[in-house]
């Protein structure tokens, strides 16, 4: 666990974020005045029920989706003002990993070649076999074998899929990844296997992450702090084993009572 908050340097901080679609009658308010911050290789989860805002959220943090205002800062830079390379530039330091893993890759090209195009537009490797060496350093690191690089999405299970999407995630050397709902999809048993990895990326590569989930067991496995998601809104934010431990609003104690005992 991360603790001397005041002695840690913050790597993002969200201050009084909105994300609305449509416009007039038709808009929906789908973030409300979000306010969080991450630190250098800390894990934040955030949770709440499908609808309430989460996804949004992550994909603001992206620029998938563009606040309507609010301030997310990222180092020195507002990502909300950021335009042409130095848009490129955070999208480097900022990487996703999405829920559904066969519907984040190309079904009609190979996996390593989904990696190496993401490299030869950031221009990273001085040729082909340099980025070709770089694919297999990264299944590697996910604990794939790197002759399946040269394979199709279909040639994968689930959790391996989900494997190659971190790797590409991790392609640009970033210093966040917002990872949605990356295990809902999964097997319990892969579940696990994939937690483990991102463990073990938090601390070989000091990697920070803010880790999207409906699921307290696992928020409560992996994370350092966590935030509760309701309606658009944070309604509880504080130290995972004291948020769930010892909830303090109505909807926490109501996710909370959701959770299977066995």
């Amino acid at each position: 666990m991360i603790s001397n908050e005041s002695k840690v340097k913050t790597l993002l901080k969200v201050d009084g974020l909105n994300v609305i679609y449509g416009h007039k009658k038709e808009a929906v308010h789908a973030v409300k005045d979000v306010s969080f911050y991450i630190k250098p290789g800390e894990i934040f989860g955030l949770v709440g029920e499908s609808g309430c805002g989460k996804s949004s959220l992550g994909k603001a943090m992206v620029r998938l989706v563009d606040p309507a205002s609010g301030r997310i800062g990222f180092k020195e830079a507002n990502v909300a003002q950021l335009k042409g390379r130095a848009l490129q530039e955070y999208r480097r330091e900022v990487q996703m990993v999405f829920q559904d893993p066969y519907g984040s890759l190309n079904p009609r090209m190979k996996v390593g070649h989904a990696i190496t195009d993401v490299l030869t537009v950031h221009r990273i490797g001085k040729n082909m076999e340099e980025r070709r060496e770089r694919v297999t350093e990264l299944f590697e690191a996910v604990g794939l074998e790197p002759d399946w690089a040269w394979r199709y999405p279909h040639e994968f299970s689930g959790g391996q899929r989900q494997r190659i999407c971190i790797a590409r995630a991790l392609a640009l050397n970033p210093d966040l990844l917002v990872a949605d709902e990356p295990v809902s999809a999964l097997d319990v048993s892969v579940q696990a296997e994939i937690l483990h990895l991102l463990k073990e990326l938090r601390i070989t590569r000091q990697l920070a992450f803010l880790f999207i989930s409906h699921d307290l067991a696992v928020v409560r496995n992996l994370c350092d702090r966590v935030a509760v998601m309701y309606n658009g809104e944070i309604v509880e934010m504080g130290d995972v084993s004291k948020v769930i431990d010892h909830p303090q609003h109505e909807y926490t104690r109501t996710l909370l009572a959701a959770v299977p005992s066995f």
